[in-house]
């Protein structure tokens, strides 16, 4: 029974006990701004921020389908949730965000979490690539500040700027150059420390957390979202979690594949939905803003050496510490410190080699990669710009196989006149393949050999009854020969409506 447990929770491996609780305090000081900026931005309460980071973050530790892999209060599905505040107010948007976990339980307990294989790479690359640009340009706006007549965003000025690009400047260089000197303490909490230090030494005035929000509370409460619970209400959300729940899951297990490669280890999608869902549930019942696995700060974590679960526990227990007692010390931590950190998680997280390989990148790749970086990029949908590569891809591929196939004719012995298949027959190839046929030119007896060949959809199904019908009009007989396990199976299926005849 014991090893069950362990098993469970990966406490069987070796575990680097110094470099995960180093990364876990690394993770926290890089999650908290964010989570304060995603949830003031969306309307939320500043705290249900940190509360969403706190409950993702444990509970996809604890019970997630990826070890190193980091959740929490994520700006990518808490934006889906402004306009339903707007219109609705918060109690809405917090059983919005528990119907979401529900519908993410769902998707874990029928497995559907697998089908992210059939995500092609220049996805991949492109998804990656526009959550680089997007963390990046996140940092760019500690740069600007509010213009107190106007109400506009300005750019920082003289002194200010100087500052606050010094500041970011020694973060980064901090960042870059030391795991030259050491990499048994984490490069990121080591640069955050660092500049933490200089501006409390020489009493330099830059913007810190405490300027985003104050992060002193107490325990997430419980909360019961004050809706009515009518099928108008249930109409009303689904829409909204939907979309939260499929952002969540894309960002989600992409980052799984990304943490996959990294670490050569084998993830498991639908473990990592079912936690998902229930962190999301909990999240409503608990005044979170709802979250997901968040890239920038899974990289900071594997950067750090982390690869247990044991960082991101750390990270959760850090976060909720610092709301109950830490606030006072943490909210003087520069911002800048925590920009520099994340330009460079940016830099890292952007995958450079896909520029090398452009000219060696089939062109529709390159295509899908351009528009799914682009979307992420422009519109913030990490589920749309995803769902809109692979149509392309699969309408390229689509494209491929109908031009793909080829009929070669020949004459048997016995005067038949012999059609011989090569490539898949399926809906995009069906036009080719019936053009090809002779019918009023043909003998009496015609063979389609499908040796090279095999009947893939309905489609082809379809085309082949079509086209068995039309020759006995004609007063002619077409059989099929050579065909593999898979599309007899499929004849069987259809033997009620289908006049193919297999020889």
């Amino acid at each position: 029974m014991l090893g069950k447990v362990l098993n469970f929770f990966d406490l069987d491996k070796p575990i680097q006990w110094r470099a995960e609780i180093l990364a876990g305090l690394a993770v926290a000081m890089t999650m908290i701004p964010e989570s304060l900026s995603f949830a003031i931005l969306a309307g939320f309460p500043p705290l249900s921020g940190l509360y969403a980071a706190f409950i993702a973050g444990l509970v996809a530790a604890l019970f997630g389908g990826r070890p190193g892999l980091i959740s929490g209060g994520a700006g990518a599905t808490v934006v889906t949730l402004i306009a339903l505040i707007k219109t609705h107010g918060l109690e809405y948007a917090f059983a919005a965000v528990a119907l979401a976990g529900v519908i993410q339980i769902i998707v874990g307990i029928f497995k559907w979490a697998k089908y992210i294989r059939l995500v092609p790479e220049s996805v991949m690359f492109g998804f990656v690539n526009g959550l680089a640009v997007i963390i990046f340009s996140a940092q760019l706006q500690q740069f600007f500040t509010t213009d107190a007549a106007s109400g506009q965003q300005v750019l920082l000025q003289g002194s200010t700027m100087i500052t606050m690009a010094s500041l970011v400047a020694l973060t980064v260089a901090i960042t870059f150059f030391f795991p030259k000197v050491t990499k048994k303490f984490p490069a990121s909490l080591a640069a955050i420390i660092a500049v933490f230090a200089v501006v409390l030494v020489f009493g330099i005035k830059t913007r810190t957390v405490g300027d985003i929000s104050p992060i002193s509370g107490t325990l997430p409460p419980l909360h019961i979202p004050s809706v009515p619970l009518t099928w108008e209400t249930f109409k009303l959300i689904l829409p909204y979690s939907a979309v939260v729940a499929a952002v969540g899951l894309t960002e989600g297990l992409l980052t799984l594949n990304l943490v996959d490669e990294i670490t050569e280890t084998k993830g498991n999608g639908s473990r990592e939905a079912l936690a998902q869902g229930a962190s999301n549930m909990l999240n409503g019942f608990f005044t979170g803003m709802g979250g997901c696995p968040m890239i920038a700060q899974t990289l900071v974590n594997l950067n750090a050496g982390a690869r247990s679960r044991v960082a991101g526990v750390v990270a959760a227990i850090t976060i909720m510490a610092i709301v109950l007692v830490g606030a006072p010390v943490i909210e003087k931590i520069p911002m800048a410190a925590l920009t520099g950190v994340m330009m460079v998680v940016s830099f890292f997280t952007f995958n450079w080699k896909s520029f090398k390989i452009l000219n060696k990148m089939p062109l529709q790749d390159v295509v899908v990669m351009i528009v799914v970086t682009g979307i992420t990029i422009i519109w913030h949908n990490l589920a749309l710009a995803v769902l809109i590569g692979i149509i392309i891809s699969a309408l390229s591929f689509a494209w491929k196989k109908a031009i793909g196939i080829q009929v070669r004719t020949s004459i048997d012995a016995d005067a038949s006149k012999r059609y011989a298949l090569h490539g898949d027959l399926f809906f995009g190839s069906i036009g080719d393949f019936e053009k090809a046929l002779d019918i009023r030119n043909d003998p009496q007896r015609v063979v389609l050999d499908f040796q090279h060949s095999n009947i893939s959809d309905m489609g082809a199904l379809e085309s082949l009854n079509k086209m068995t019908g039309k020759y006995r009009t004609a007063g002619k007989n077409l059989v099929v020969e050579n065909l593999d396990a898979k599309s007899r199976s499929l004849l069987q299926k259809a033997a009620g409506m289908s006049a193919v005849q297999v020889v």
